[in-house]
């Protein structure tokens, strides 16, 4: 072969292999750009975002009456040129994940939850017009039903929660709510909706805009009991059910990951 024959041969091959190159990185980039705006994606099939959680302060209502978050500040920019905090908080307070730990021997503390429990369907059973003249109202097997009617089968995954309309108590006595017997009065689930979760769907989790997932005079916890250990988790204090539907929005819940911890402080928010 002659010499100009050869060096066309090599050069034909290289640009062959540079074009190979350009494909196979196109390729990649094309796969990180999906992995990398699957979030953007997932963003554009919603028309918004609500957030879900609580601002909480020493102030904020607590199940026990006391403080649930202390503050101290050791460094502060005038003196040091950084702010730092350091912070005491009960793990059951403001906007809050209750573990299956919280109320079992051995269930899955709050870090071991699994990521795909934490991004799920939201069914929201509004409650809200019976706890207006009925505080100790609760979520009743009734009320599942009626949402299935109107809804359809509750989704593979999903969070059911209770809108009761509690949410805007939080700034008074309102919210604990104690009556004349000293015992608390709002709303929460029933045992028997929580056993109809259990048996009839593959609910992951419940969530309450109250103090609670059973209602405030319960002294026996019973849809704790009930629900807790099966391995699946609560959400108290949950904001903004009243700016969600009753169904279609995704919940994205923000779990802490301390370990072995019973649940804990948590940023919520719904894709809608």
């Amino acid at each position: 072969m002659c010499d100009v024959c050869v060096m066309n041969a090599v050069k034909d091959r290289m640009l062959s292999r540079r074009d190979l190159f350009k494909a196979s990185a196109a390729v990649g980039a094309a796969a990180t750009v999906g992995m990398a705006t699957a979030p953007a994606a997932m963003a554009a099939g919603h028309d918004g975002v609500v957030d879900m959680t609580h601002v909480y302060d020493g102030d904020f209502p607590t199940y026990f009456g006391a403080p649930g978050i202390t503050t101290e500040q050791p460094f502060n920019f005038a003196e040091h040129g950084f702010n730092l905090f350091e912070l005491s908080v009960n793990e059951h307070t403001g906007t809050h994940i209750d573990a299956p730990l919280h109320f079992s021997a051995d269930g899955m503390s709050v870090e071991e939850i699994p990521v795909s429990s934490l991004v799920v369907p939201l069914c929201v059973i509004d409650i809200a017009e019976r706890a207006a003249g009925d505080a100790d109202a609760q979520v009743t097997p009734d009320d599942l039903k009626a949402w299935i009617a109107d809804h359809g089968d509750i989704p593979e995954g999903a969070c059911i929660a209770m809108h009761s309309g509690w949410a805007g108590k939080t700034g008074g006595d309102g919210y604990r709510n104690v009556g004349a017997d000293e015992k608390m009065h709002f709303p929460g689930f029933h045992v028997e909706a929580a056993q109809m979760l259990l048996e009839q769907t593959s609910a992951v989790a419940m969530a309450v805009d109250t103090l609670s997932l059973d209602h405030g005079p319960s002294e026996t916890f019973d849809t704790h009991y009930a629900w807790l250990p099966t391995n699946r988790y609560g959400i108290e204090n949950l904001a903004g059910l009243d700016q969600v539907p009753a169904a279609g929005a995704t919940l994205v819940v923000g779990a802490p990951t301390h370990r072995g911890g019973t649940g804990g402080p948590a940023r919520i928010f719904a894709m809608v």
